[in-house]
């Protein structure tokens, strides 16, 4: 920095106020700091920053399984926001969330100095592991279902479930089947939920669910059952990829899409729009529950104490793969 001061024709502390981007600095001598700087190279030492302001400027994410559309979108949200609000992230994907995994995942980030962490906690071993952690560190889950003491930032899964529900009551249908996604993920008890309170508030009756681990093939197994079956007229499919599977089981049985059977469903992935028939589904909005998540973190960092729980709705996005009896 004493270099960039001499060669700038400026004090150090001019060079550090332009490079904090302070206002009282005037436009002529903030460009001749800039051009020394990228003149000489200079890079500022972050380890000897964060020694001196006790701030890493770095955040901590722990997730499970990035390689699934929802918690990948969910991690690429957090980052997103992280950097525009100035911070670093480290990430660490853990094979298996259960409580030792996620406090060995914790100490690690510990150990790098994080200013605080996010958890993606889609399981229940995952917000179960997160009750009682030790203190020290803010900490926020994400889809964490009611995860101790720490604050939460979620995705309405119940809500989403009863959209598609009722959107396939709406148009004609005697009732709706579903092909769940597996028992231990929160996201799936939501979305079940969701479609068993829209039958409910109709009076429709719930078949039994199809289960699912969020695979085309479990889909596509889950399709062939349902193919079937002569009484099947909709589907509500707990995710996009497993909603591939169905069509295509659909498909080699001569089951037409919407004209037989009506299918929605969940995520709405980039490739479900080109889906044949493109699919109707609803929308997560990974953007949102990034923003929030760090935006919570923060206030913890910044001394907040409260248990927040911010919930994301939802939307429904209407394409080619139903249709009225």
């Amino acid at each position: 920095m004493a270099d960039v001061a001499k060669e700038a024709g400026v004090s150090h502390q001019t060079v550090s106020r332009v490079l904090n981007d302070h206002p009282n600095v005037r436009g002529e001598t903030r460009a001749r700091v800039l051009a020394a700087i990228g003149k000489l190279g200079y890079r500022r030492n972050l380890v000897a920053r964060a020694l001196v302001t006790k701030h890493s400027r770095t955040l901590g994410v722990v997730s499970f399984d990035t390689t699934l559309y929802g918690p990948a979108s969910t991690v690429y949200g957090i980052e997103q926001a992280a950097r525009s609000a100035g911070y670093f992230v480290s990430i660490v994907s853990l094979k298996s969330i259960d409580r030792r995994g996620v406090l060995d995942a914790l100490d690690y980030l510990a150990d790098q100095g994080v200013d605080g962490i996010v958890v993606v906690a889609p399981q229940r071993s995952a917000a179960t592991a997160l009750t009682d952690l030790p203190g020290g560190i803010p900490t926020v889950a994400v889809e964490g279902g009611q995860a101790g003491g720490v604050p939460v930032v979620c995705v309405d899964q119940v809500e989403g479930g009863r959209l598609a529900t009722e959107h396939l009551l709406s148009l004609g249908h005697e009732t709706v089947w579903h092909v769940r996604g597996p028992s231990d993920w929160l996201e799936a008890e939501g979305r079940v939920a969701g479609w068993r309170a829209a039958l409910a508030a109709a009076g429709r009756e719930g078949p039994e669910p199809l289960a699912g681990d969020w695979s085309p093939r479990s889909g596509y197994e889950a399709g062939r059952s349902l193919a079937n079956m002569k009484d099947v007229t909709a589907v509500f499919v707990a995710n996009d990829q497993m909603a591939l599977g169905v069509l295509r089981a659909f498909t080699e049985r001569g089951v037409r899409v919407p004209d037989q059977v009506s299918v929605v469903g969940f995520d709405d992935i980039p490739e479900s729009e080109f889906f044949s028939p493109p699919l109707t589904t609803i929308r997560q909005d990974f953007d949102a529950v990034g923003r929030q998540s760090i935006e919570v973190l923060l206030r913890q960092i910044g001394g907040s104490g409260e248990r927040e729980r911010l919930v994301v709705s939802p939307s429904f996005v209407a394409r080619a793969s139903t249709a009225g009896r």
